[in-house]
């Protein structure tokens, strides 16, 4: 089964959205009625720095992933389950047809402002540590003001609380061991803390007025880990709630998981989720089974290796060698059965295309291969029909991995910038701070 998963706020950039704008006027025309002013110009020039307001951030994101989500219809298989990471779950919701899309602007346009008004505090990022050893580290300090916001992953949380007491912990974090990190959040707030509850309050009383329609595809819910009810109450009640409660994020992919999810597709303008279901489904693949009863079957007998598949390798070449020089790292994590259309791939990246597939396969293959076969797997289905691709096709040494520097903590700050989780800014001053 296939989950969409929509990203929130912290992943604004300027530039987001630029090759879905023109694809679909009728969405943007539609956002500057609601908001009063030109959403293509916030996204892609970002007057006055704007992107880092929360109040003009949150309604961004929601529109740009409303643009994905519209890309997506086109050009990729239905769903059968939904997610967003915090402000991400209005787009699920839109997505699944809770509510319309002015309305959810509508909805995240307040959201952001009552949001924003809320000031003093702040959020910061601590990754390498468990549940307990944060939750330890925080009371054994009297941080008793701060709180774990978001569970992001098992070993990355985002704590909320004042500026002060957060400056206060820093330190202390750096020198726990283990510690890969603790990074600022891009944030105007201590957002889902009890700091949050007048706001939250305040936005409960707009939703008493909102109708929340029927869900055509389930949405998992932060503050649950669980599907929304059908319930249009339960549904206005979880969004206010949301506010000022932790995103258990951990706990949703745990549960899509369990329900027999096993693609992930984060729609959006960045790959953090993505990043962040990796860790947690690598995390939940390692921890043992529960332990048999007595009655319990034998354990099987360990299986042979399956033989390698040519199909599979010859797809994840496509994405590392031809597409990823090409698109950066978006390639790593683009749905293999998704039309390249969703790039925004214009003539002279299929002739790029075309160049790069037949250095790579040592062939020839024309540009028009390329956009017939629109999708990874469908280029790959092709090129396997081809003598003289097969012995091309085949997988060749994996790429020398990431040298192991002495200090493991150093190690591991590499392996998060190089899979996203962390920015190159945040790695160089998280190393600066271990040294």
């Amino acid at each position: 089964m296939r989950c969409y998963v929509f990203p929130g706020q912290g992943t604004q950039k300027k530039g987001m959205g630029r090759s879905l704008f023109g694809r679909f006027p009728d969405l943007r025309r539609r956002a500057d009625r609601v908001l009063g002013y030109p959403i293509e110009e916030l996204c892609l020039e970002n007057p006055e720095r704007r992107l880092s307001d929360t109040a003009y951030a949150q309604p961004a994101i929601y529109v740009v992933n409303a643009l994905h989500w519209s890309a997506a219809q086109e050009d990729l298989p239905p769903a059968d389950f939904l997610a967003g990471h915090s402000l991400g779950e209005y787009s699920a919701l839109f997505a699944a047809g809770a509510f319309d899309f002015e309305t959810g602007l509508t909805l995240v346009r307040r959201r952001a402002e009552l949001m924003s008004q809320v000031s003093g505090g702040a959020m910061a990022a601590v990754v390498g540590l468990s549940e307990q050893i944060v939750q330890e580290t925080l009371e054994q300090h009297g941080a008793t003001g701060v709180v774990i916001a978001n569970y992001n992953a098992p070993e990355q949380f985002v704590l909320s609380g004042s500026r002060e007491e957060l400056a206060r912990i820093k330190p202390v974090f750096e020198q726990v061991e283990g510690v890969r990190g603790f990074v600022p959040v891009r944030v105007s707030g201590p957002f889902h803390a009890p700091a949050m509850a007048p706001a939250a309050d305040r936005f409960r009383s707009l939703l008493a007025s909102v109708e929340v329609g029927e869900l055509r595809t389930p949405v998992i819910s932060n503050v649950t880990g669980r599907p929304f009810g059908p319930d249009a109450q339960e549904v206005r009640d979880l969004l206010a709630d949301q506010i000022a409660r932790p995103v258990r994020w951990t706990d949703c992919i745990r549960y899509l998981r369990d329900a027999g999810v096993s693609a992930f597709t984060e729609l959006g303008e960045s790959k953090v989720l993505t990043s962040l279901i990796d860790r947690i489904t690598t995390a939940l693949d390692a921890a043992p089974d529960p332990a048999p009863d007595a009655e319990a079957k034998p354990a099987r007998q360990p299986e042979e290796e399956p033989a390698p598949d040519p199909r599979r390798a010859l797809i994840e070449r496509i994405k590392r060698e031809i597409l990823q020089p090409e698109i950066g790292d978006e390639a790593l994590a683009f749905d293999e059965d998704a039309s390249f259309r969703q790039l925004g791939l214009n003539s002279i990246i299929y002739v790029r295309l075309a160049r790069r597939a037949g250095t790579v396969l040592g062939v020839p293959i024309k540009p028009d291969v390329i956009f017939q076969h629109r999708s990874c797997a469908a280029l790959a289905d092709h090129l396997l029909t081809r003598d003289d691709i097969a012995g091309a096709a085949a997988p060749e040494a994996s790429p020398a991995p990431l040298r192991e520097y002495r200090d493991e903590r150093v190690t591991a700050l590499l392996r998060d910038c190089a899979d996203g989780t962390l920015t190159v800014d945040r790695t160089i001053e998280a190393i600066r701070a271990l040294a």
